[in-house]
């Protein structure tokens, strides 16, 4: 692994902000102009879901997966209580 390397466990959420989606990627940018585009989960398509609302890194893809994983889980609220802690007023988030 490089030291640079980094990978993410993320939330994204649709403009009225009542749908989440869990992802996680070794490209966060790029995987958010994906679900931009419509592109990867039909989930995320078909809901418009491409505006990021919360996202943690991890220095491993095992370790983001397995997080993916542990959120999708979760109940809603749990779900959206997270979220609403990072980002109080799910704001679109920058990666940058």
């Amino acid at each position: 692994m490089k030291q640079d390397e980094k990978y993410y466990c993320y939330i994204v959420s649709n403009k009225n902000r009542t749908v989440l989606y869990i992802g996680y990627s070794d490209n966060l940018e790029r995987r958010l102009n994906e679900h931009l585009k419509g592109k990867g989960a039909v989930f995320t398509k078909k809901y418009s879901v491409s505006y990021l609302v919360y996202f943690e890194e991890f220095k491993t893809m095992k370790e983001a997966k397995s997080r993916e994983k542990q959120l999708k889980n979760w109940h809603k609220e749990w779900k959206w209580n997270l979220v609403k802690e990072a980002n109080p007023n799910l704001e679109t988030l920058s990666i940058n």
